[in-house]
């Protein structure tokens, strides 16, 4: 036995077969639910995994996941690593023209979708020539499209299955990938071997704790301990961060709750159901909502269950943490850091905030280096957030993007991130933002992360984007695109200009500001700051 993703969770299910594994609510508020156990997970993707197996998808080729959160998501998931397929998560909100590309670059041989989404995988699959074999969830829409290659439901390809194993060897070597981006360009394949994730994003079976040393002390951990550890990742699974965090409860042997869609409301009457002790979202733009209603509609909810939130993928704001400390005062609220190029990376310092900026302690693996001789820099000085040891093997098809963001040093393989930042004497690294989001005005750079956090201490202000525009003397200028919190009161650029001044310097203060009714962000809390830069520089709020 190896650290094959597959292999650890068939140890786990051998241990406890008959331990909840899973409960899924599709239509929160409806009382449609399934619960699976251990054994029965195990079963599903087992027939799947036949499934595909019969129709020619083997080791090495890559199956794509457009899907909803589900148990469809997890079955195929685990299908994928049972036969030694690649799974590949697509961005369910990606139009015809954006799979195309996607489903191409992949190299998709199999595809398992939503019915729903029949008619943009219908659109695509023409310009996707090596995907041959689709397999739908649900049933389609009326009237909808019906796709060039017949596709089988989920159902009918469960019922000719076995539910048995009966699967080859695997290796630590086989392959993930995680498909990232799409709002700064186009998306991006990160290849993961499977031992390489297990420790960099899964913390190696115990992201608090010591790291298991052989495959096996897995399922021995599980059977040694309890269960009673509930977790609950919001986000979508197409985003690394719920994928994760669900690997990690069935590492535990735990349990996870998933709900079809994000519905903050909902997800607090989950979590006084289902007494969930560990929640994980990204960023503002889904601890906000949440603390809302907490604090509102939702004031009485029971949630003395929860033992943790961890937010990765975007920065929590010091107004929204505080916000919900006050509501929850027995959760600890984690501001993590991390990258589907790196997985974990550290978490946010308790002084971390507008004041002092987005700081870190971070693990043994991360350090800031200069990108040009790919040297540790001094402290104080900028440079790129790296890390070394169990990094991925490059970008699927971009040996190019693979040469600038992956080297060797120091007899280990590196990867570069995309973050700037610095290091102080005590190891706290300060992040700064993403370089390839730097505004430069006049000489002086500018993150626009910086603004966006001293933006959001404003009372008024419930979410914000922070961009570039052409401007004729400096070459560029900061504009803010702001959403106002309901029910605020009048707020303009001089108000704006104000409140900055007194925690950035002068030349990071915006220059320009567009209110809108809506930021746009990926469904998982992710910044759009192409979008936002066309709303900035077009002085519009579409």
């Amino acid at each position: 036995m190896e650290f094959n993703l597959a292999d650890l969770f068939e140890s786990i299910v051998d241990t406890v077969p008959d331990r909840e594994a899973l409960v899924y609510v599709e239509h929160p508020g409806s009382g449609a639910e399934a619960r699976l156990t251990y054994a029965e997970l195990d079963r599903a993707a087992n027939r799947l995994a036949h499934h595909l197996a019969e129709h020619g998808i083997g080791p090495g080729q890559h199956v794509g996941l457009h899907l909803y959160n589900g148990v469809g998501y997890l079955q195929a998931l685990y299908a994928c690593l049972k036969i030694r397929a690649v799974p590949v998560n697509v961005n369910y909100r990606y139009v015809e023209e954006e799979l195309a590309y996607l489903y191409r670059d992949a190299d998709l041989t199999a595809l398992v979708y939503d019915a729903e989404f029949t008619a943009r995988v219908a659109g695509a699959l023409p310009r996707a020539p090596r995907l041959r074999h689709l397999v739908r969830v649900g049933t389609p829409p009326e009237g909808a499209p019906r796709p060039s290659v017949a596709p089988v439901a989920l159902a009918d390809a469960e019922a000719g299955a076995s539910a048995a194993r009966g699967f080859g060897p695997r290796s630590a070597d086989d392959r993930m990938i995680i498909y990232t981006g799409g709002t700064t360009g186009m998306p991006k394949g990160v290849m993961w071997r499977h031992e390489d994730l297990f420790f960099s994003g899964m913390g190696g079976g115990a992201p608090t704790g010591e790291p298991v040393r052989r495959p096996q002390e897995l399922a021995e951990r599980v059977a040694a301990g309890d269960d009673g550890l509930v977790f609950f990742p919001t986000p979508p699974l197409m985003h690394g961060t719920s994928t994760l965090t669900a690997f990690i409860a069935f590492h535990f042997g735990q349990k996870v709750v998933l709900h079809r869609k994000y519905v903050p409301e909902e997800v607090l009457r989950t979590v006084e159901r289902e007494r969930v002790t560990c929640v994980s979202l990204v960023g503002d733009a889904m601890l906000r909502p949440l603390v809302d209603a907490l604090a509102g509609p939702l004031k009485d909810t029971d949630c003395s269950s929860l033992f943790s939130v961890s937010s990765s993928g975007a920065i929590l704001s010091e107004t929204v943490r505080d916000r919900f400390c006050a509501l929850v005062p027995g959760a600890l609220l984690l501001n993590n850091f991390g990258s589907s190029e790196s997985g974990f990376n550290g978490t946010a310092t308790d002084d971390a905030g507008a004041d002092r900026g987005f700081r870190l302690q971070v693990n043994s693996r991360t350090a800031v280096v200069d990108p040009a001789t790919n040297e540790p820099v001094p402290a104080g000085e900028v440079g790129r957030l790296a890390q070394h040891g169990h990094v991925p093997l490059g970008y699927y098809n971009d040996a190019k993007k693979t040469a600038e963001t992956f080297f060797e040093a120091r007899g280990e393989r590196w990867v570069l991130l995309g973050d700037m930042a610095t290091v102080d004497e005590a190891g706290i690294v300060t992040v700064l933002g993403r370089g390839s989001q730097c505004i430069n005005s006049g000489g002086e750079k500018i993150y626009p992360e910086e603004v966006e956090q001293a933006l959001k201490a404003h009372p008024d202000v419930y979410d914000v984007l922070v961009a570039g525009v052409p401007d004729e003397r400096w070459g560029n200028r900061v504009a803010a695109v702001i959403q106002l919190r309901p029910g605020a009161g009048p707020l303009d650029l001089a108000g704006i200009q104000q409140h900055c001044r007194a925690r950035l310097a002068g030349y990071k203060v915006p220059r320009a500001v567009v209110f809108t009714d809506r930021i746009r962000r990926s469904p998982s809390g992710k910044a759009d700051y192409r979008w936002a830069k066309a709303v900035a520089a077009g002085g519009r709020t579409a």
